[in-house]
């Protein structure tokens, strides 16, 4: 029923489970996680856990993109930019293969080179565009950056994920055409901005993900203090956060399944190939 459009499920901390995991979301409610990779390094692995068949062992069903994310910039070159084309080029016969990610900014983390990964992100953003794919987007502290090689580029279609801007910053994002994705963070009571927009963004918008296994929910965290412990995510916990985003809203469950079900797709269309096994019914 529920979409998780931003999952790492190939990270070191699912080794020892990763396959119950996946079926624990599906018995959960999840019928789709969409896995970002982050480096030429493990897009193999991306590749591969999509391709596990994990649906049939009873697993919610996993699609890919691929990208070189900001924090993996250093060391990063034209390389890296030329093999990313060479393995979109090669994967968009993959129905599987659903955007390029993620990518983007992040001007929060110190000692990263700012001009090196803005030119990354903006050549990453190029081959979104010359291969008519959607972007996942990393907007940490970069949300007006990031947006400006959007429109300067011209890709229209994708998420930026954990989205933590201004109201003002959110309206251009979805004025451009783009999906802002809402996880763990919307279920702390603290989190006063990231709740707001959720309630009062159209909803038309709002994409669901968890970024496991990182940004833990509330109730793996502790949310008197508004404070996120360490605490491994699962995508499975997707199916909480639509409960609290449902609880802001005052939108009923099947509603607001069928609602995110369509957004995720306007956002990566290539999702609509999974419909019978992803759409809510």
């Amino acid at each position: 029923m529920w979409i998780d459009t931003h999952c790492h499920l190939d990270a070191s901390e699912f080794d020892s489970d990763r396959t119950d995991v996946t079926r624990a979301a599906a018995e959960a409610g999840v019928s789709g996680i969409v896995l970002p990779a982050v480096a030429v390094s493990n897009f193999g692995a991306v590749r591969a856990l999509a391709h596990a068949g994990t649906e049939a062992g009873g697993g919610a069903l996993c699609v890919y993109a691929l990208g070189i994310h900001p924090l993996c910039t250093p060391g990063a070159g034209q390389p890296d930019l030329d093999e990313l084309r060479r393995q979109v080029a090669a994967s968009m016969d993959d129905p599987r293969f659903v955007a390029i990610g993620e990518i983007g900014l992040d001007f929060f983390v110190p000692g990263l080179d700012a001009a090196h990964q803005t030119w990354l992100y903006s050549e990453q953003v190029k081959i979104a565009r010359d291969f008519d794919l959607p972007v996942l987007l990393h907007v940490r502290k970069s949300q007006d950056q990031v947006y400006a090689q959007l429109r300067r580029v011209g890709v229209r279609q994708g998420i930026a994920h954990a989205f933590n801007g201004s109201h003002e910053q959110a309206r251009r994002y979805v004025e451009h055409g783009m999906k802002l994705g809402f996880g763990g963070n919307l279920t702390f009571s603290r989190a006063r901005q990231i709740r707001r927009l959720a309630a009062e963004l159209p909803l038309e918008a709002i994409v669901l993900e968890t970024d496991a296994p990182d940004i833990a929910p509330a109730w793996l965290s502790d949310d008197q203090f508004g404070e996120q412990h360490k605490a491994r995510n699962t995508p499975g916990e997707v199916v909480g956060v639509a409960r609290v985003l449902g609880e802001l809203r005052g939108v009923p469950e099947p509603e607001l399944a069928q609602a995110m079900w369509r957004n995720s797709v306007a956002a990566l269309p290539r999702l609509a190939a999974f419909a019978d096994i992803m759409a809510p019914r």
